[in-house]
């Protein structure tokens, strides 16, 4: 009878440890360059580590019904990163919207800065991630 109530009460904390533990682990696979700020952070999907690419502002509009978007990332570095990258696009209930864009390439100098920009593919998305890997030049 013990060894049941023991169990019991160490259920919670055994429960709090894998739920910590879970967030750990999720916070990992999405760290952010620190020069990210938090809300442009929630837009952006790792793949891999920032490696020193910053996405410093994201300008989200809309226009007749459909979202147009223009990220500019920042390399915090001195040297040169190859970012791939593409949007993804939601509807309002988190599913993705159209085929998907296909990963784009493009080189972001030591210490320099470049804008990428997108349109949605219909008006039915009201939600976008952008998707991105670095990787030294």
């Amino acid at each position: 009878m013990r060894t049941r109530i023991a169990l019991a009460a160490a259920a919670p904390a055994i429960a709090c440890a894998v739920l910590s533990l879970t967030l750990a682990t999720a916070a990992r696979a999405q760290l952010h360059d620190p020069a990210t700020p938090l809300a442009v952070a929630s837009k952006v999907a790792l793949r891999g580590e920032a490696n020193g690419i910053a996405v410093r502002e994201m300008r989200i509009v809309r226009k007749n019904d459909i979202i147009v978007v223009q990220a500019d990332m920042a390399n915090m570095g001195r040297t040169d990163r190859t970012v791939f990258y593409r949007f993804k696009w939601l509807d309002n209930v988190g599913n993705q919207v159209g085929d998907g864009e296909s990963w784009k390439q493009m080189s972001v100098l030591g210490l320099g800065q470049q804008t990428v920009k997108s349109v949605a593919p219909t008006a039915a998305a009201v939600d976008l991630r952008l998707e991105m890997n670095v990787e030294p030049r």
